[in-house]
């Protein structure tokens, strides 16, 4: 009888490994969504996104009132040129999936929000950068899971708490 039971919870914690989904939501600015900064801090999204480890899979949330998002290429990022986006929306809540690695450029579409520093670059990590091979600041795959500055708690993670508590009683 303890073996069988021994077997189903390595059976169940073992099932629980590919319950891990590792793409998370970050609301572009946090809590003060994306709008113009103050001319004081037009570098503001930048610092954000630098205190953050967006993965492919991952998407990012823009809220905001009268007002748009576009993707643009790094040249257009430069010189705040909004003429011909690859991706736009001006809904209000704005939800952009990070589909590959490297640099997404962002910008409003609004005239002159662009130039007052109402834009941002994503750098998206490719896979192996998540394991720094020698010790680096950025976050590995298990720390991410631990720390959501920005993420959304997701279903995965509450299945994966309930089922730890659950067998944890029944089989102990």
């Amino acid at each position: 009888m303890t073996t069988t039971r021994l077997l189903l919870l390595v059976t169940i914690f073992s099932f629980l490994h590919y319950l891990y989904v590792s793409s998370f939501e970050y609301q572009v600015g946090d809590h003060k969504g994306w709008a113009v900064p103050p001319a004081n801090d037009t570098r503001i999204y930048n610092d954000w996104a630098s205190e953050n480890r967006f993965q492919v899979g991952d998407t990012v949330r823009f809220k905001y009132k009268k007002d748009s998002v576009m993707k643009v290429t790094e040249e257009e990022y430069k010189e705040c040129n909004s003429s011909h986006p690859s991706f736009f929306s001006n809904t209000g809540n704005t939800l952009y999936k990070l589909n590959h690695s490297g640099p997404f450029y962002f910008v409003s579409g609004v005239s002159g929000h662009c130039e007052r520093g109402q834009k941002i670059i994503i750098k998206v990590m490719a896979p192996e950068e998540d394991y720094p091979s020698h010790g680096g600041a950025k976050k590995s795959a298990a720390s991410r899971s631990l720390s959501l500055p920005s993420g959304v708690f997701n279903l995965a993670t509450c299945v994966q708490l309930l089922l730890s508590y659950v067998g944890s009683h029944v089989f102990f």
